[in-house]
């Protein structure tokens, strides 16, 4: 098939699509001019480079158009391309993939793949393998019966969940390294249950930046429990009014 070559005239209206390409993205955004390619007959392409911070390597293509009987082309669109080495997002990524750690918010639902391998089915935890061969029919009969939980975490959760613990709140993080003493020797400290509370618990001090969240053994903070002060509070003077008793008058 021939390629078809550009007409003298709508080729060499570069100023006219240089300023379309400017009135759509502002002068700052468009850079120097790359050539020109053939479209069709009477339709070519202009191209400018994009000086765009967030597209390096995409740039504006001015189509015109040099209609029958016309004085002069006009413009017919102008878009921005990518380049051999732009930079583009991947085709497709499953929502599974995109969701990040405080995304759900009050409402949202999140419902957790069949087949994660952070969990396993709560009847064949820890138990023979072989007990696995009826999951389907056992499944059903848990979910009647309400048997305790159809799916808990399984090792690989457990040891993911530690790990990602353990950056927030572990051993080599500058608080606890600046702890007078590790989390396990806390009064304020609270283990979890299971597998993982040989490693973690739950920090119970409100005046500690960790109140309410889960902590390594090894981590620590300022508000350590053997903190004592030495004197104790001041006591205070009695109320101008008192709002605590009761007068015995009150309903005779």
């Amino acid at each position: 098939m021939a390629k078809t070559k550009a007409d003298t005239v709508t080729a060499a209206a570069v100023e006219l699509a240089r300023e379309a390409a400017v009135e759509t993205a502002g002068g700052d955004a468009v850079g120097d001019y790359l050539g020109v390619s053939a479209e069709g007959e009477r339709l070519v392409t202009h191209a400018f480079d994009c000086l765009h911070p967030g597209y390096v390597g995409w740039h504006w293509a001015v189509t015109l158009v040099w209609a029958y009987r016309a004085k002069q082309p006009t413009v017919n669109e102008v878009v921005l391309l990518p380049g051999d080495d732009a930079l583009r997002p991947p085709l497709w990524v499953p929502w599974s993939e995109r969701i990040e750690p405080g995304d759900v918010a009050p409402g949202m639902l999140m419902p957790t793949p069949d087949n994660d391998p952070r969990l396993e089915p709560g009847y064949g935890a820890g138990s023979n393998p072989k007990m696995l061969d009826d999951a389907v029919e056992i499944r059903a009969v848990v979910r009647e019966l309400g048997l305790g939980r159809q799916r808990v975490m399984s090792a690989f959760g457990r040891d993911e969940a530690a790990e990602r613990w353990l950056v927030g709140a572990g051993p080599d993080c500058d608080q606890a390294r600046l702890a007078p003493a590790t989390c396990t020797s806390c009064g304020y400290f609270i283990r979890l249950r299971g597998g993982l509370g040989a490693c973690f618990g739950v920090c119970a001090n409100e005046s500690s930046p960790s109140d309410g969240r889960v902590v390594s053994v090894e981590f620590g903070c300022g508000g350590h429990s053997d903190l004592v002060e030495e004197k104790r509070g001041t006591e205070l003077p009695a109320p101008v009014w008192d709002t605590i008793s009761l007068d015995a008058s009150l309903f005779d």
